[in-house]
């Protein structure tokens, strides 16, 4: 705890001992979950548009949290770099994120097994079906495979997400009682 005294006032900071091989792993795998619900999210959007087709919801919803997932990262990196980090702003965005990560996992749980199931569509149109040979045939089953690839990797990836956030929540308990001296 480091005491700095203002006039009359005293100032109390207490410093937060973070484990760094676990908040770089953390931030690493975090990097990569936002960064291929985004990218991946993204390219749908616009095959989605290019198909004249409408865009489901969860589309610009992966998009918009992908994005807000690196924004909160930046954030977590720039606090590191002015050693400010706090467990509690830490346990407060990774609820938020943790909350929107699961509605991604229902969203896309949905589209992937519910009602429209395009797990369903894969595996009649495009694991059923395997052209091999230099044709345009080929050429379109690798697409379709690679989109069928891509929604398992995308639900994958809010799975993986969620499971860090709450490692994060978990973390950040742990430091803010000062168990990593």
């Amino acid at each position: 705890m480091a005491r700095t005294v203002v006039g009359s006032a005293v100032v109390v900071r207490e410093r937060y001992y973070w484990p760094d091989a676990q908040l770089n792993i953390w931030t690493i795998i975090m990097l990569a979950t936002a960064g291929t619900i985004l990218g991946i999210n993204a390219q749908f959007m616009t095959q989605q548009s290019q198909l004249r087709q409408p865009t489901p919801w969860v589309l610009p919803y992966g998009v918009t949290v992908g994005s807000l997932a690196i924004a909160f990262i930046l954030i977590e990196l720039i606090l590191i770099m002015q050693q400010r980090l706090l467990p509690g702003i830490m346990m407060l965005l990774s609820f938020i994120l943790l909350v929107l990560f699961v509605t991604g996992i229902i969203a896309t749980g949905i589209q992937l097994f519910g009602g429209h199931n395009v797990n369903n569509l894969c595996q009649t149109y495009v694991n059923n079906e395997k052209f091999t040979g230099p044709s345009g045939n080929t050429l379109a089953w690798l697409q379709q495979n690679s989109i069928c690839q891509s929604w398992d990797a995308v639900f994958a990836f809010w799975i993986i997400g969620t499971v860090f956030l709450i490692w994060m929540i978990i973390m950040a308990s742990q430091v803010s009682q000062n168990q990593y001296d």
